[in-house]
């Protein structure tokens, strides 16, 4: 079975109750005829997904399953355009076929056969929880692109709209200054976290060397992650193993004494990792209202003056702070280890946040 789509798009309406100008089809499916048992059948798979929250035109439908049963696979749908006018109204779509070719025919010129492609591609971890016949489902949904060093392949802030696999080359993970986070080689994959969670992308991919890379687009990558169990499986221990990979290096950066800006971790954020990772020291901030300050022990607060404020007041003003730099330095004096807690964490951070919500409401 192939993943390949067909979409029509609607460019015309003529007094169509159903349909607007910009609604798209997409078709996916076969329409093959078989020889069996000295005999021939024929089948048709045929799956069209109309545009969201439009009622169906059975007519309109089945103009669009004949043109899958005259050419009998998706990618062999020429460009082309289908009429509707069977109620005294009439509707024009357009079909362009560059859309919809799938990665077999992109890399026929490097490898025999979609086998061939199967063979190279089951080396890659992501593809070893898929059996032969899964793994060649999912290569027609594969497209191929190559990128020269110092290409963008993502950036921080896009909204996720691609799933990536490394095939070869070797790229840079930047942070907001264009420092290196790390490196990604062959077989490794990314975009995937802003895809599941559906946040903007975490970081910037810039590319170091020639670099080929597979991707799928976000749609197909939540239709494989339904299709395929075992997907699921192997980008939920990708996500926990990088969650705790982040975690080991916020751990060593404030351990070294890390500095930033509440633009790059806002004040929750910020606090809560120090807490987490059960860091002792000062976290000194330069606020809009001068300076501030932040005593740990294991993660729990033992003093906090921010201003005037001290104790959980200054603790709150903080909490409101958008802007500004910190830094934090491990240890404490002797004398310091011994303040007492302003109070558990979490009921310090919620008395904040609700505090904060209270104030905006008045």
């Amino acid at each position: 079975m192939s993943f390949s789509e067909a979409v029509f798009k609607v460019v015309d309406v003529f007094g169509c109750p159903y349909y607007k100008k910009g609604d798209e089809f997409k078709i996916s499916g076969n329409a093959l005829l078989l020889e069996h048992n000295k005999g021939n059948k024929f089948i048709s798979t045929a799956i069209i997904d109309l545009p969201h929250k439009r009622r169906e035109c059975r007519t309109l439908i089945s103009q669009l399953t004949k043109i899958l049963v005259e050419y009998e696979r998706i990618d062999r749908i020429p460009d082309s355009n289908v009429s509707c006018g069977e109620c005294h109204s009439e509707i024009r779509l357009e079909h362009k076929k560059g859309a919809a070719i799938a990665l077999v025919e992109d890399i026929k010129q490097h490898s025999a056969d979609v086998n061939t492609i199967a063979g190279l591609l089951s080396n890659f971890s992501i593809f070893k929880t898929l059996d032969n016949k899964s793994l060649k489902d999912f290569i027609s949904l594969l497209r191929l692109k190559k990128y020269a060093p110092g290409d963008c392949i993502i950036s921080k802030g896009e909204p996720g709209k691609k799933l990536y696999i490394l095939l070869s080359g070797l790229v840079n993970v930047l942070d907001d200054d264009g420092n290196s986070i790390t490196k990604l080689r062959s077989g490794e994959v990314f975009g995937e976290m802003s895809l599941i969670s559906g946040d903007p992308v975490g970081a910037t991919i810039k590319v170091i060397e020639p670099t080929t890379v597979l991707y799928i687009r976000g749609q197909d990558f939540l239709k494989v992650l339904n299709r395929f169990p075992s997907l699921q499986m192997y980008f939920a221990r990708l996500l926990s193993r990088r969650l705790a990979k982040s975690n080991v290096m916020i751990s060593k950066e404030f351990s070294s004494g890390m500095t930033g800006t509440l633009t790059q971790m806002p004040p929750v954020e910020l606090f809560q990792t120090l807490n987490y990772n059960q860091k002792t020291g000062v976290l000194k901030l330069n606020l809009s209202k001068g300076p501030a300050s932040l005593m740990f022990r294991n993660g729990a607060i033992i003093q906090a003056k921010y201003g005037r404020k001290n104790g959980k007041a200054a603790f709150i003003s903080m909490l409101a702070e958008k802007n500004g730099r910190f830094q934090f330095l491990p240890g404490l004096a002797e004398q310091e280890l011994n303040l007492p807690e302003l109070g558990m964490f979490m009921e310090l951070l919620m008395e904040g946040l609700r505090k904060l919500d209270e104030d905006v409401m008045v």
